[in-house]
């Protein structure tokens, strides 16, 4: 696996829905915000972007409608470094949205301090309409044919029944060097009107799957690693994250490498999942160690966490390189801060 292709393609294409996001400018429940303000939101281009300021070459594929929405929607995520070449827009549907409220007031409405609440509008957007002829369309298949990681979500095939289809042509894209991961991404909401009971074979189906304990007993009926993997014993590799407490990753043999995550201050919650992705696919493309990917993933969820939105700035290269050959002393003492970062590791 490889950081960088021939020729310039991107390293990683990540395949999915993004939408336009309206955020409250101020905290309390939807009726009593007065403004909003724009910016775009979706797993699959929050891991492209934050593999792009990591420094891997990354695509995000999707579909948005012919409207400002949508062309603000390529152009943020063009402006973030993500290849959006092969982002299709389709004449009759419109651009996903959602609108965000940000708890922390007193009203018996609020989402809660340091909680936010997305009310989502996406039923029947353009990136519903995805299929399997989207393998078909010469920009994508050229950015997926060049691609060593391909990456998807378990949001996609929650979707619409074509994006299902997509997701299981995806996962049989299969050629030496190549690998596909899945981040389980679990939405109760998409799955209402959907049988759940189809993820554990696309999961399986991965060479990297990625999900949260909590929400991996929701959707699999299990958080605990060792039963994941013997559910979903394909995959070469199985990371489970138990919050803001651990993450562990277990092999296909069994082997499995755990590494806490660090002491975070938490503006928001959101995007820390698609950040510790980010992180730790840009370890494995760039061929670290398991204990170093993991650490990534950490470190890259904890800066995303102490933002209020989805997109955080890694710390530096010299910052990162510190932190994931620090001791276990020195990596437990870090504390990330909306101010900053501080650790033994990392020289003042």
């Amino acid at each position: 696996m490889e950081e960088r292709t021939r020729g310039g393609a991107p390293a990683a294409v990540c395949v999915g829905e993004s939408m336009a996001v309206l955020v409250a400018d101020r905290p309390g429940p939807l009726e009593r915000v007065p403004a909003f303000h724009r910016t775009v939101g979706g797993a699959e281009s929050n891991v492209a972007a934050a593999l792009a300021a990591l420094g891997i070459p990354a695509a995000w594929i999707g579909a948005v409608g012919a409207d400002g929405l949508g062309r603000h929607l390529t152009a943020e995520i063009a402006a973030r470094g993500v290849d959006t070449s092969a982002v299709t827009v389709d004449p009759h549907r419109p651009t996903g949205l959602y609108l965000k409220e940000i708890g922390g007031t007193a009203d018996p409405h609020d989402a809660g301090p340091g909680r936010s609440r997305p009310h989502y509008y996406r039923s029947g957007s353009a990136a519903s309409a995805l299929g399997p002829a989207l393998l078909q369309v010469p920009a994508a298949a050229r950015l997926l044919d060049a691609a060593p990681l391909v990456h998807l979500s378990g949001i996609t095939a929650a979707l619409s029944d074509s994006c299902l289809e997509l997701v299981s042509a995806l996962l049989g894209l299969r050629r030496p060097g190549r690998a596909v991961s899945f981040d389980l991404n679990w939405r109760p909401a998409l799955w209402r009107d959907r049988d759940p009971a189809v993820l554990p074979a696309l999961l399986d189906r991965a060479d990297v799957v990625l999900l949260g304990a909590d929400e991996a007993a929701v959707a699999l009926g299990t958080g605990d690693p060792a039963a994941l993997r013997r559910l979903l014993p394909s995959p070469a590799v199985l990371v489970v994250k138990d919050a803001e407490h651990t993450a562990v990753a277990v092999a296909r043999d069994g082997t499995a490498v755990t590494q806490p995550a660090l002491r975070v201050e938490v503006a928001e919650a959101t995007g820390a999942g698609d950040a510790f992705a980010a992180g730790y696919l840009a370890g494995l493309l760039r061929r670290l160690d398991q204990r170093s990917r993991l650490r990534l993933g950490h470190l890259c969820a904890a800066t995303a966490l102490t933002v209020p939105g989805d997109h955080a700035t890694p710390p530096p290269a010299v910052v990162r390189s510190a932190l994931l050959a620090a001791t276990d002393a020195d990596w437990s003492a870090t504390r990330v801060t909306p101010a900053g970062l501080t650790s033994p590791a990392v020289p003042g």
